[in-house]
């Protein structure tokens, strides 16, 4: 195997190739400065870049590397460095070493990644493969639309997620790609899809894990997402929930919204359901709480927070009560949502300040408990707290 360091300093590339004595004989240790890293790579399995002097570089020649799908890339660093060290896990790094570590923890990170390689070379022979028949995307290497729904087949459970940057005219394909595989895992799928938009299949993932996925792509190109839970429905019904979440972002100007197509069935439980029934009660409101009312309190802190001058916001769900709650130095205004039992809910909304508006309580049935009967009523408090004179 062919093992290749790539160094500006010359005294530690010659104690580390010391270091690596337990290697096998017919490992041969390659060492080259930055300047001529790609005149030594081709053939390698493994290649280690020690930090040089200049974060900057060393970002930018870990990045370069990392156009060879096939190597493993070990970053040496000489501190623990969490900036640089996680900066490069983004880039793309398999592994990461300090320069003072001992021999034998240099070996073993040298033999894991060399089995790994092959593991590499394996499954970008598998990709290439796939390409050549037109199931990979040969410039994005996501998935083709053509195949989503039969590959999507084998999967029960996770999050379906459509995305979309927001400027359609100047997205690259590069960067959108880049961004994807930079924010999912090895088990997660991305796919192209239809149009301008993407889809990524999320497994062992909620609409929280979800989140963090989006919040990664959009920090490196501006998207909007629609998520959908896949559990227990067909590829054409969380295929279009996701579609409609996605379309709802992008006219609300949202970047995140979650599908609510469950808002029915639960409404036709309560139709149902005898009205002594606790526990159903209970476990109605518990869904609503998920599906509806969390998800409406985020994406209004979300959309309000640069409009509201001054003003925090907060916003928490419990199984005991939901508070949205804005406050300056003058007033407070709190909307909190508790649940007494059985078929309603009780939103009370108090004010306090300079010429605050009148408090009030609103009784509301579990079933009318829907999306856009909630944000009513809280763009409803909004629009009276700002009212209010400060």
């Amino acid at each position: 195997m062919k093992i290749l360091l790539v160094s500006d300093d010359n005294s530690f590339a010659q104690k580390l190739d010391e270091k690596l004595v337990f290697l096998r004989k017919n490992d041969e240790v390659v060492i080259s400065d930055y300047a001529s890293a790609f005149d030594f790579v081709a053939g390698c399995s493994v290649v280690l870049v020690h930090q040089n002097s200049t974060t900057e570089q060393t970002l930018s020649l870990i990045k370069d590397l990392r156009k060879n799908k096939e190597i493993c890339l070990i970053l040496v660093a000489n501190t623990k460095d969490e900036g640089l060290i996680l900066e490069s896990a983004d880039l793309g790094v398999d592994d990461f070493i300090l320069a003072d570590a001992e021999n034998f923890e240099f070996v073993l990170r040298i033999v894991h990644n060399i089995e790994f390689s092959v593991v590499k070379q394996l499954s970008q022979g598998y990709i290439n493969l796939l390409k050549q028949v037109n199931v990979v995307d040969e410039y994005s290497g996501l998935f083709n639309y053509e195949y989503c729904q039969s590959i999507m087949k084998a999967q029960k459970d996770g999050i379906f997620m459509a995305i979309s940057p927001c400027d359609k005219m100047k997205f690259s394909l590069d960067d959108i790609a880049f961004a994807i595989k930079f924010a999912i895992r090895k088990n997660d799928i991305a796919f192209v899809g239809r149009g301008s938009n993407f889809y990524l299949y999320l497994k062992d993932t909620d609409f929280s894990g979800a989140k963090i996925v989006f919040d990664k792509i959009n920090s490196k190109i501006k998207i909007n997402a629609g998520v959908a839970d896949i559990s227990g429905k067909t590829f054409k019904v969380y295929e279009k929930e996701a579609q409609d979440a996605l379309i709802e972002a992008q006219k609300t100007e949202q970047d995140f919204v979650i599908q609510h197509a469950r808002e029915n069935t639960l409404d036709e439980w309560l139709a149902d359901t005898n009205t002594g029934n606790y526990k159903l009660f209970r476990k109605i409101f518990n869904a609503k709480l998920e599906k509806v009312i969390t998800p409406v309190f985020y994406r209004l802190q979300k959309s309000y927070e640069d409009k509201l001058k001054n003003t925090e916001i907060v916003q928490f769900t419990t199984d005991e009560q939901c508070v949205f709650e804005l406050k300056n130095k003058n007033s407070k205004s709190i909307l909190r949502i508790i649940y007494p039992g059985f078929a309603k809910i009780v939103i009370s909304i108090k004010h306090e300040g300079l010429d605050s508006p009148e408090n009030s309580e609103i009784s509301l049935p579990l079933d009318k408990v829907t999306q856009k009967e909630l944000i009513e009523i809280v763009e409803n408090f909004i629009k009276e707290y700002k009212e209010t004179k400060c």
